[in-house]
């Protein structure tokens, strides 16, 4: 599935980037050259659909321009990737950006399926008190070009005719925190003209709640995920303190009952279970009827350790029984299965925790059935 690509020399961090342009900055831009207008159309399709790292590599345009794009700018690809490799298939991408920061983001292969789970901040601006991004605080907001080369990134190392099934907008950080970015990034992502014509149906975008920013999803044409995780007010005053200050459990309901749903499309909610602390049978009673009348779903995250946390992992048991109460209420319910634990790469667990991982950069592409598909 992964094929290691060594690092190559890049032009001065000053030089502006063409992955840093929107499509209509990137329009401006060959204007400037005294170009075409449907130049741009070309860059963006080498830079998301041809991947590529060096301006040379266009070689649809002449080598006169080409020097000149030389001249004027750089592609702006990431140039440090280090891939950590979970016993399970599921890969680990830290990636270094051009301040010295580090993104985290996960490849995760369920059969045939490969789902990538991309991050949306350095850090987060909240403090779920079960997650471990949100212990580091919010060290910055990740820019679209960001975002979208995190993709590109782990395209690069996917072995021919492997492609991505499913992209999920819920790594590092709240994506509703950085939603100017993330609109732009979505655009990139879903563009059939230029961009990686991933299908928005095809993406998910998971928010701690930030209940005011909801309906500006709709209009992205994405999958929309609220992480729930208490089934009473106080619950959740306690896991998730400054979401809940802002939106309390029944603002952040009502705002998911008015959501514009598209027919034959559903809300996803995510519960963490955490054991001993709200996946009594008592909490699922409660979450029935706080779901009632909302066309939706449930995903069970059974909590995955870190150092330094408080909770603990639910039983089998209780996730089962959790589970049992709501499907028996009429509420589809699924118990996601936990990937990439060994690596910190499950949900809760991304994070810059130096020392506890010793990385090694893969030597060999993984095969079929290491990758699942």
């Amino acid at each position: 599935m992964l094929s290691h690509e060594p690092n190559q020399a890049g032009q001065a961090a000053q030089t502006p980037s063409l992955l840093t342009l929107d499509h209509s900055a990137t329009e401006q831009f060959v204007h400037r050259l005294g170009w075409p207008t449907y130049r741009a159309q070309q860059i963006l399709r080498w830079l998301y659909q041809g991947r590529v790292r060096e301006v040379d590599q266009m070689t649809d345009l002449s080598k006169a321009e080409r020097a000149l794009l030389n001249d004027k700018t750089t592609v702006g690809r990431s140039r440090q990737c280090r891939v950590l490799q979970a016993d399970d298939g599921t890969s680990k991408f830290l990636i270094g950006l051009d301040d010295g920061l580090t993104v985290e983001t996960v490849l995760i292969p369920d059969g045939r399926r490969l789902t990538l789970c991309l991050s949306t901040q350095v850090g987060c601006t909240l403090d779920c008190s079960f997650c471990l991004t949100g212990a580091m605080g919010l060290k910055r907001n990740l820019k679209a070009h960001e975002i979208v080369d995190q993709a590109l990134t782990v395209q690069d190392r996917l072995e021919p005719g492997h492609t991505l099934s499913s992209v999920v907008l819920m790594g590092m950080g709240e994506p509703l925190a950085n939603l100017d970015a993330v609109s732009d990034a979505v655009t990139r992502l879903t563009n059939q003209r230029w961009g990686l014509g991933i299908s928005a149906h095809r993406i998910t975008l998971s928010t701690a709640g930030l209940a005011s920013r909801l309906n500006e999803v709709a209009a992205l044409g994405v999958n929309l995920a609220v992480s729930l995780n208490a089934s009473t007010q106080e619950q959740r005053a306690m896991l998730m303190p400054a979401v809940n200050r802002l939106f309390p459990l029944k603002t952040l309901l009502d705002a998911c009952r008015a959501y514009p749903l598209p027919p034959r499309r559903r809300l996803t909610f995510e519960y963490v279970l955490l054991g001993e602390v709200n996946d009594q049978e008592a909490d699922a009673r409660r979450l029935v009827k706080l779901l009632a009348g909302i066309r939706c779903k449930v995903n069970l995250i059974p909590f995955n350790p870190f150092p330094g946390s408080a909770y603990q992992r639910p039983t089998n048991g209780s996730a089962l029984r959790f589970q049992t109460i709501l499907k028996q209420a009429g509420v589809d319910t699924f118990i996601r299965k936990s990937k990439g634990r060994d690596v910190l790469g499950a949900c809760g667990q991304l994070g810059d925790l130096p020392g506890l991982l010793t990385p090694q950069p893969p030597s060999r592409a993984l095969t079929p059935a290491e990758a699942g598909c």
